[in-house]
């Protein structure tokens, strides 16, 4: 029995970070769909439309449109944040590599036992991992893209509806000021923060957090 509790809080102490931010969007999502869903019934009874129930709920338009329309800019702009990183600096700040010498991650990959699979196996594997972080964000950025556009679709045509008015294509939806309003309010954002992050941090501390620099270190510094 000691062994399996010191197994399950090593777990717990060695994963605590995702566990706790995994565990907060689920709860976060969750309280997210409660409240849409009263929120559209809201509507449809302002339309003298009857309520639907909460499973339908969760794959109608409007649920989907609004969870992937905010995937799809946080998606983005860590795909962004991953790739600008790799040939731009910024003077001071922990988000930036040095301004002069070459990184860890600049290195060619060595094969050694220790090393992932794809590193010793060489070849079009190992040049697909060496670039997956970036390739898994930027799928993840399309497919939410994707995702939004069918549930924004459904959501406009159900609006569309309850005015009289004919329905809308997936491609019309995709060309129209409504889809790119919904996108790009969020894109501005998600840039917005990722920026003051990396300006804030130049000048700002938060001890014991490795998004942040030493204390007691120079303004001029980057990384830690």
């Amino acid at each position: 029995m000691n062994v399996r509790r010191r197994r399950l809080r090593g777990f717990f102490h060695d994963n605590g970070l995702s566990l706790v931010l995994f565990g907060l969007f689920f709860l976060i999502l969750v309280g997210q769909a409660v409240a849409g869903f009263s929120a559209h019934n809201d509507e449809l009874r302002a339309h003298r439309e009857p309520a639907i129930d909460f499973a339908p709920y969760l794959s109608s338009g409007h649920f989907i449109e609004a969870v992937f329309e905010n995937w799809e800019s946080e998606f983005l702009q860590m795909g962004a944040l991953v790739v600008f990183t790799i040939f731009l600096r910024q003077k001071g700040s922990p988000e930036s590599k040095p301004e002069g010498g070459k990184e860890p991650q600049d290195e060619e990959p060595r094969t050694h036992t220790s090393a992932p699979w794809p590193v010793r196996r060489g070849g079009l594997v190992l040049g697909i991992y060496q670039h997956s972080l970036s390739i898994a964000l930027f799928v993840l950025f399309a497919g939410s893209l994707v995702l939004h556009a069918f549930g924004g679709t459904a959501e406009h045509n159900e609006e569309q509806r309850e005015h009289g008015e004919p329905p809308m294509s997936l491609a019309d939806f995709v060309g129209s000021s409504e889809f790119w309003f919904q996108s790009l309010q969020n894109w501005q954002s998600e840039f917005l923060s990722a920026g003051s992050l990396v300006i804030l941090s130049v000048y700002l501390r938060q001890r014991g957090s490795p998004e942040s620099k030493p204390v007691d270190a120079p303004h001029a510094e980057t990384g830690t």
